[in-house]
C-alpha cells in the first residue's frame, strides 16, 4: 500500500492533541454517529453521502499529512468498516491491505466516542435584514449578548448597518443573528 510507512501500526491508540489530528478524530466519530443512525433507519443514500464525506476529510488529510499516524490509523479502519455493509468484498481487501489478519466480518462496527461529538466552536450566520452579510466562529455555548457583539464587528455586517438604529436582533442559538435595521 502507498503511504502505508505514514501509519500507525493496527491498535496503536497514542493519539496526538493537535488541530489537524484532533479535527480528523472529530470528523471520524461524526461519520460512525451519523453512518450508525442512517443505516439503522434504511436510510442508504444518506450513509453514503456520509461516507463520502469522510472519504474527502481522509483525503484532505493525506494531502496535508498534518495528522498523527494513529489517528490516519482510525480514519482509514474507520473508513473501511463503514463501507463494509455495502461493499463488502473490496472492504475486506482493504482491511487486510492494512494489515489485518482477521477478517472484517470478525470486527465489531464501530462506536462513535461521544466526547468527540461535541463541538468546541460553532459557525453563525451573521444577516441584516435576513440576508447573509458573513460568518463568524464562535465559542460552543456562548451567551446571547456576547455572539450579538461580535456580530456586530464583523466588518461587512458593520458597513451594512451603518449609523441605522437597530429595531430588532433575532439570535438563534449556535446558528445566526439577524440584525432588522
Amino acid at each position: 500500500m502507498e503511504n502505508s510507512d505514514a501509519l500507525a501500526p493496527a491498535g496503536n491508540t497514542d493519539f496526538s492533541d493537535d488541530a489537524p489530528s484532533l479535527e480528523l478524530r472529530r470528523e471520524v466519530h461524526r461519520a460512525i454517529a451519523e453512518v450508525t443512525s442512517d443505516l439503522e433507519r434504511f436510510h442508504y443514500n444518506r450513509a453514503v453521502a456520509h461516507i463520502y464525506e469522510l472519504t474527502n476529510a481522509v483525503s484532505a488529510a493525506i494531502k496535508s499529512a498534518a495528522a498523527d499516524p494513529a489517528s490516519m490509523r482510525e480514519a482509514l479502519e474507520t473508513l473501511i468498516r463503514l463501507v463494509a455493509p455495502m461493499m463488502p468484498h473490496l472492504a475486506e481487501e482493504m482491511w487486510h491491505t492494512l494489515g489485518h489478519a482477521t477478517q472484517l466480518c470478525d470486527v465489531s462496527w464501530p462506536v462513535a466516542d461521544q466526547s468527540l461529538l461535541v463541538a468546541d466552536s460553532v459557525t453563525y450566520a451573521i444577516q441584516v435584514n435576513g440576508k447573509l452579510r458573513g460568518t463568524v466562529d464562535l465559542p460552543a455555548g456562548i451567551d446571547r449578548e456576547a455572539a450579538e457583539a461580535a456580530a456586530k464587528s464583523v466588518p461587512n455586517v458593520a458597513d451594512s448597518i451603518g449609523e441605522k438604529d437597530i429595531r430588532k436582533v433575532i439570535v438563534v442559538p449556535e446558528k445566526l443573528v439577524n440584525f432588522v435595521v
